[in-house]
């Protein structure tokens, strides 16, 4: 990437940094939705359903990590309508910068909330009885598989935040992404779903990353699921990035 793309990337970066500085309650938001999700199934479902052993929260966590990210790329879309609705946008690409600054601005932006996020997350989780002996290679792979996915919903999340119509387009986009992972193994062990949903729970993308993540957390072998969950998430990034930047070129032709 060359200089100035790095340069200009930066300054974006750091002016979407400083909204959500002025606005914290925005990443509070983010990790309300999850961690209410987090208290209702533990402390109300828990007890009713058959994990195959072990603390329910523990199973869960992953699950609700990804619903989290989920959760927050809608600011995400948000934040780039409010820009593009606004006409600054449009002043932004009348400036001497690189012109795929303002969406990395936003894209790292993201990235860094979402994190923001997943730590709060993890630290209730923990206060809820979460416990994990994984090492510190583990920890950086679970870290690493979940940046990958905020990155490609993020660059998902683009597009809707250059084309949509209004705020209410904008904001709907994460609800379907939001609910993903209840057609999953993030809440239930797959096996005692019925057949035609238990086929679409066991090869979608939320499922093998999901099980990754519990089994690196647990210190059990991820056999087969890492693979794929390592195939889907930079999948996931390569198809939206390519759809994103083909939007974004239409948008400023």
């Amino acid at each position: 990437m060359p200089t100035y793309v790095v340069r200009d990337t930066t300054v974006m970066l750091k002016r979407s940094l400083r909204h959500i500085l002025r606005s914290p309650d925005t990443i509070v938001t983010t990790a309300v939705t999850p961690i209410a999700m987090l208290l209702l199934f533990v402390y109300v479902f828990g007890s009713a359903i058959d994990t195959g052993g072990g603390r329910y929260v523990d199973y869960l966590l992953p699950g609700i990590l990804l619903i989290t990210v989920a959760s927050g790329i809608a600011y995400t879309a948000f934040r780039l309508f409010t820009d593009v609705s606004g006409g600054l946008f449009e002043r932004f690409q009348s400036m001497p910068i690189a012109r795929s600054a303002v969406l990395w601005g936003h894209v790292l932006t993201s990235v860094v909330a979402n994190v923001i996020s997943l730590v709060l997350v993890v630290l209730v989780a923990v206060a809820m009885g979460f416990r994990s002996g994984a090492g510190v290679l583990a920890w950086l792979a679970v870290a690493g598989i979940l940046v990958l996915f905020t990155l490609a919903l993020t660059w998902l999340a683009v597009i809707p935040g250059l084309t949509a119509k209004s705020a209410d387009g904008v904001s709907g986009f994460s609800v379907p992404l939001i609910f993903l992972p209840f057609i999953s193994s993030a809440f239930v062990p797959t096996g005692g779903m019925p057949g035609p949903v238990r086929w679409f729970a066991e090869n979608q993308p939320v499922t093998p990353i999901v099980n990754t993540v519990r089994g690196l957390y647990a210190e059990q072998p991820v056999g087969n699921d890492g693979w794929i969950a390592v195939a889907w998430c930079p999948g996931l990034l390569l198809v939206a990035y390519a759809l994103a930047m083909r939007t974004y070129r239409s948008k400023i032709a």
